[in-house]
Formats: C-alpha cells, sequence, structure tokens
C-alpha cells in the first residue's frame, strides 16, 4: 500500500544519489513541485529519463545535478533551446552530461518494456535514421518466425519514477485524467515511485472517459501537492502558463539569472508555495 506522507519525506525516502529518475508528464502533470524538492535536498548524479525533457530537467541539469540524460526531444516547447542543457553540453557547465538520445517511438517501447519486466523492446523504427551512428544502444534483432530485421533497445527500468496527477484516494490510488503519456507505464517500470496529486478524496469518481487508475500497490508514494505541476497544466484544475514558458527563455540563458532564480524561487521556496496557482474548487468542497 502506498505510504501517504509529505514531499519532504517521499524525496528523502525514495530518490538517492545516482539514481536513474523519470518524471514524466506529456505537455500536463509534469511534476515540478517534486523536482524543486529534489533541488532542496541536494541530489547529485542522477540520470535522467524522459521522452521529452523541458524546464524541468533544464533546471536540474543546471544546478549540477544530472550526469546524464536519455530522451527524445529537448527544448523549451513553443519557445526555443532549454539554455542549461545546451550549455552543459557544449561547455560543460555546471559539468559535463552525459546524453542519449533515441525517437519518442523507442522511448514508448522501451518503457512499455520495462513495465512488463522485459529485458528490451523492439520496434519498426531507426530505417534510414542516423542516430544508430551515435547511440550504442540502438541494436537490430531478426524476427525468428519472418526474419524481418527489427530495432531494439533496452527497457528502461527506472530507480526512481516521478509523476504528477489529478487525485488520490486515502488508500493511495490516483487517478490520472487527460493526456495519460507515458505516465503509467513509467511508475510500473520503477524500482520505486512518488506520485504528487492535487487533492486526496474519498473516492476516485466520478469517472472520466479518459481515466487511467494506477492502484495502490504499485505506488510508493503519494503526496498532496496542490498546483504541483505548474507552469505546466493539470486538467481540470489549471492552465498552462505560457507566459512562464516565455520568460524562462530569458532566465535560462545567462548562469547568474539562472542561479538567482533558483536561489530564489526554488532553494527559498516550499511545496506549498505552487498551491497559489489552482483555479478549480475541491471535488470535496460543499
Amino acid at each position: 500500500m502506498a505510504h501517504i506522507c509529505t514531499l519532504s519525506e517521499a524525496i528523502e525516502e525514495n530518490v538517492r544519489d545516482g539514481d536513474t529518475l523519470a518524471m514524466e508528464g506529456f505537455t500536463h502533470l509534469i511534476p515540478y513541485a517534486a523536482s524543486h524538492e529534489i533541488i532542496r535536498q541536494g541530489r547529485k548524479e542522477l540520470f535522467l529519463i524522459r521522452m521529452t525533457p523541458d524546464l524541468i530537467y533544464d533546471q536540474l541539469i543546471g544546478v549540477g545535478a544530472a550526469r546524464g540524460m536519455k530522451f527524445s526531444w529537448g527544448g523549451n516547447p513553443g519557445v526555443g533551446s532549454l539554455h542549461r542543457f545546451r550549455d552543459a553540453v557544449e561547455n560543460q557547465w555546471p559539468r559535463p552530461l552525459e546524453v542519449e538520445e533515441h525517437s519518442h517511438a523507442a522511448m514508448a517501447n522501451a518503457y512499455e518494456a520495462g513495465a512488463a519486466n522485459l529485458p528490451f523492446a523492439m520496434l519498426r523504427g531507426y530505417i534510414g535514421a542516423d542516430l544508430v551512428k551515435v547511440n550504442p544502444n540502438i541494436k537490430s534483432i531478426s524476427c525468428p518466425f519472418t526474419g524481418e530485421v527489427l530495432a531494439a533497445v533496452p527497457s528502461i527500468r527506472p530507480d526512481i519514477s516521478i509523476i504528477h496527477a489529478q487525485r488520490a484516494d486515502r488508500k493511495g490510488n490516483v487517478l490520472i485524467e487527460g493526456i495519460a503519456g507515458v505516465q503509467k507505464e513509467a511508475v510500473l517500470a520503477a524500482k520505486r515511485s512518488i506520485i504528487t496529486v492535487e487533492e486526496i478524496v474519498d473516492k476516485l469518481n466520478p469517472p472520466s472517459p479518459n481515466a487511467v487508475v494506477l492502484p495502490t500497490w504499485a505506488i510508493t508514494s503519494v503526496v498532496h501537492v496542490p498546483g504541483g505541476a505548474f507552469p505546466s497544466y493539470a486538467h481540470g484544475y489549471y492552465s498552462r502558463s505560457n507566459a512562464f514558458y516565455i520568460a524562462w527563455d530569458k532566465i535560462a540563458r545567462d548562469r547568474d539569472s539562472f542561479t538567482a532564480w533558483i536561489k530564489e524561487n526554488v532553494l527559498s521556496g516550499k511545496p506549498e508555495d505552487f498551491a497559489r496557482h489552482v483555479t478549480r474548487r475541491s471535488a470535496n468542497a460543499a
């Protein structure tokens, strides 16, 4: 059964120096509050995994928490480059960063293979692509039945996966609504998992047409963090802050302005700061 606890407790108990860390959420439900707590607790030597690393990993890379990253696209969505990521790759600041790039399809299949406890994933992919030349973890395999040559990549089995969701019940079952991405697979593939949620309720209802329920036995820790996905959006709770993504380009472009922002908004902040971004009334409200 999942342990319902504070964010500080969840990170302290489950995120360790040197871990392989996946933080997923596609366009919405990106677990920013959890990443800020990881920074506050000073975790180091993390190997980051995310299909679409955006601002959340730009921040972790910029503070020197990451030794490497596996991904399939990296950027500030709708704005441009991730300047802290780029600085680490081009100038090794604040430290060198190992990079392993894949396609979206390969990452999704690798997560699914990890969730199924399989050693690798195979797919029809990378045909004519140059990633094969620079990524030794992309192999080929022949189908034993047809002889067709397929691409193969190692399964993704994180030490710890962290996601954000809309609701959990008091037993630790978690409901995800809207775009599901690979959140479910990331949790099921991991040795340990943390899920931050907008609300903890008595019952996970009413159901929606596109809902995913993760059972309590598959989750390590559940944490109540209203607004914990900001500046991304949480379907049904608050909108994406496009203004913040635009502002991040200037903040992150300069090392000093980035460092100052981290000091003021992360190191001097707390999880409760995120609650001000929630615009929806609680499901438990009268």
